[in-house]
């Protein structure tokens, strides 16, 4: 089953608008090396402050137990990222693909427990939704090293518990989403982070330290339409939608 392409809104596709149109510039004056792609960015590629190894999630210890193959390194664990329009595009569809594929459902209805990691088919919690995500950008070719499970914490009263997915690139560290379409800095959420998947073994788990300032400005972006040549869709394998 191939995805559907999906149409972008909001901050993500001004910002692919205008990476896309700071590209085409480029190449028609000639001057790669003074204006990349990525020019569009105002602000710095920025990475979390990452603090000591701490305890893995037990739904991620149930998982792996059940599922050794899934939690082994990958041979490219580490393989740097360069961030393109087209894999901002794929970063974005995944995210929505899973988010409106699979109806958020707590893991005590389904499975009468508080607690448990699994694919989800249509249904799961922000976890499951978090593996698929991952499970299927591994599948188009994204190393397991750029794709960290993260535990954040909401800022309020409730400071409720929630999992997203980092990835990770030479622009900085995106996140994705089960409560919103758009594809985030990390610096750019309302979250309190907490830990996260070492980007050398998906086991050793780490927490974060001091959070940096976040940049002052964003860069204006345009609101021209999306360009023809990213309105067409790319294969996807189908969800391996299988719970251990």
């Amino acid at each position: 089953m191939g995805m559907t392409k999906f149409c972008m809104e909001g901050r993500t596709a001004r910002r692919l608008r205008a990476w896309t149109a700071a590209a085409a510039a480029a190449a028609a004056l000639f001057v790669w090396d003074a204006l990349p792609a990525h020019a569009f960015l105002a602000r710095p590629a920025l990475f979390a402050a990452i603090g000591n190894a701490t305890k893995a999630p037990n739904g991620w210890l149930q998982l792996c137990a059940a599922n050794a193959d899934e939690c082994k390194p990958s041979a490219d664990q580490a393989r740097d990222v360069t961030l393109t329009p087209e894999l901002l595009q794929q970063l974005y569809d995944i995210n929505k693909y899973v988010n409106d594929r699979v109806t958020w459902t707590s893991d005590t209805e389904l499975y009468g427990k508080t607690e448990r990691w699994a694919y989800p088919l249509d249904r799961g919690d922000c976890e499951d939704m978090v593996l698929l995500k991952r499970k299927l950008l591994a599948k188009t070719g994204w190393p397991q090293g750029a794709l960290l499970i993260t535990i954040v914490e909401e800022r309020g009263q409730t400071r409720t518990r929630h999992a997203v997915l980092t990835v990770r690139s030479d622009r900085g560290e995106m996140i994705l989403d089960n409560q919103t379409p758009e594809i985030l800095f990390w610096y750019e959420t309302n979250y309190r982070y907490l830990s996260r998947q070492s980007a050398t073994d998906p086991n050793v788990w780490v927490s974060f330290g001091a959070e940096p300032a976040k940049p002052a400005v964003e860069l204006a972006l345009s609101a021209s339409p999306l360009p023809a040549s990213l309105a067409s869709s790319f294969p996807l394998p189908p969800p391996l939608g299988i719970r251990p």
